[in-house]
């Protein structure tokens, strides 16, 4: 049982806990404080860190165009040229807005639902991951549509100046290559002319791909790209592998990586890795991955517990903009591959109360005060509602937890049924190669 201190008032005490918006639950008469305003202080620091790594992709992206058009000066290049020519011109599945709209960032902080925190920040993650897949891919395909300028029909070699950071790059394409156990018809490289001396051969991007059916795999360093708006990620890459000839469940699919994110001590967020499948039939698609967030930690008490990953599975349907998820937290060190472990032991829900509870109980224990670790996950029951697995959602964000809004969902709980997101030891050790 609790202690019950009569001349006890809960403003004497400050209870630091990420997610939660301040709240008393009564137990026995008493006010008995679990949450803080701390959710304010997380919401910052998710935007924060969201935008950090977006911006990086997004740098990266708008640089594309200047690489590849504002600082080139040879006769072969030819800015109206439509035609790709040998080069692919599709390389991303789009993933259902019900998973990467844009709502969970602009989702009011409180819940419809008095003393329960609101859905779209359970999920805020879930939005920024896909969003930071989409990004990488996204890049992909600005990167090969500047390109074709260059009207690449064969083997070419050229060199330019980049106007991004006054560096000379080289450029070739090369036939018949090798490149992770598979063939491929065609290989385009582009490097940083000084660094090619470097233990990463100066390489700032590296596309392998075949023709009939569209199959490839590319590789960015951006630090070799651009090293003034770069130079804070020198250890930055990101793999995209996409495949029009698809496997037996899916008639297209990507997989992307990202290694080596700036991770600075201060944000306790920060995404260091990340590695997402999408998968495509029909109007589904099926999506699922795991990111690590080494800083991560939700009782500051415990320094054993630092370092998560985001793990989760997904389903949308295109067609009707809806979609279902389910969200684990396992330890960054957890090296489990089965999904029971990963969503179910370790599910959101599971790891936050856990988390929180120990929390709340450590620091009543600091002003002499005894809580019951179990009543006090018991309080925790309701407010953490909307963490009830799965996650149901449309195009407007989050809609509950635990129970479909309608029958229309069945199809997409089945399929995330199947889903098993990576092992999260092996995300938290991700790197990334050239050939």
């Amino acid at each position: 049982m609790m202690n019950r201190v009569s001349t006890f008032h809960p403003s004497n005490i400050v209870v630091n806990i990420q997610l939660f918006t301040f709240f008393f639950s009564f137990y026995q008469g008493k006010p008995f404080v679990l949450c803080d305003t701390i959710e304010i202080g997380l919401i910052t620091n998710l935007k924060s860190n969201s935008m950090k790594t977006r911006n990086l992709l997004l740098g990266i992206g708008a640089a594309m165009g200047a690489l590849f058009f504002n600082a080139c000066e040879m006769d072969n290049v030819n800015p109206n040229e439509s035609e790709y020519g040998i080069l692919p011109e599709h390389f991303k599945v789009d993933i259902p807005n019900a998973l990467s709209n844009s709502n969970f960032k602009s989702a009011s902080l409180k819940s419809s639902q008095v003393d329960t925190v609101n859905g779209n920040i359970i999920y805020w993650h879930l939005n920024t991951f896909i969003a930071v897949g989409e990004g990488a891919a996204d890049i992909v395909e600005a990167a090969i549509w500047s390109i074709h300028a260059y009207h690449i029909e064969d083997v070419i070699y050229l060199s330019f100046t980049s106007d991004e950071d006054n560096r000379v790059k080289n450029l070739e394409v090369v036939k018949d290559v090798e490149f992770r156990d598979c063939e491929w018809e065609y290989q385009l490289t582009i490097t940083d002319a000084e660094s090619e001396g470097n233990d990463d051969g100066g390489v700032g991007m590296q596309i392998f791909w075949s023709k009939d059916p569209v199959e490839g795999i590319a590789v960015f360093k951006p630090y070799n790209l651009n090293r003034k708006k770069n130079a804070g990620a020198d250890n930055t890459m990101f793999s995209i592998e996409y495949s029009e000839k698809g496997t037996g469940d899916y008639e297209t699919y990507m997989i992307v990586e990202i290694a080596g994110l700036p991770v600075e001590n201060y944000h306790p967020f920060a995404l260091e890795t990340m590695k997402m499948f999408v998968g495509k039939h029909g109007d589904i698609v099926d999506v699922y991955g795991n990111s690590n967030h080494p800083n991560a930690q939700f009782n500051r008490n415990d320094d054993q517990a630092i370092g998560f990953n985001w793990a989760f599975v997904a389903s949308g349907d295109d067609k009707n903009d809806i979609a279902v998820a389910e969200v684990g937290l396992p330890s960054s060190l957890a090296d489990i591959t089965e999904r029971t472990d990963i969503l179910e032991n370790n599910s959101i829900k599971k790891v936050l109360t856990r988390e929180f509870t120990n929390y709340i109980v450590d620091e009543y224990a600091k002003w002499g005060l005894t809580l019951n670790p179990d009543e006090v996950a018991t309080l925790l029951i309701p407010y953490l509602k909307n963490a009830d697995a799965p996650g149901y959602f449309n195009t407007h964000g989050f809609l509950q937890g635990g129970i479909a809004p309608d029958n229309g969902y069945a199809g997409l709980e089945s399929n995330i049924g199947s889903l098993v997101p990576y092992n999260p030891y092996a995300i938290s050790n991700l790197e990334i190669n050239f050939k």
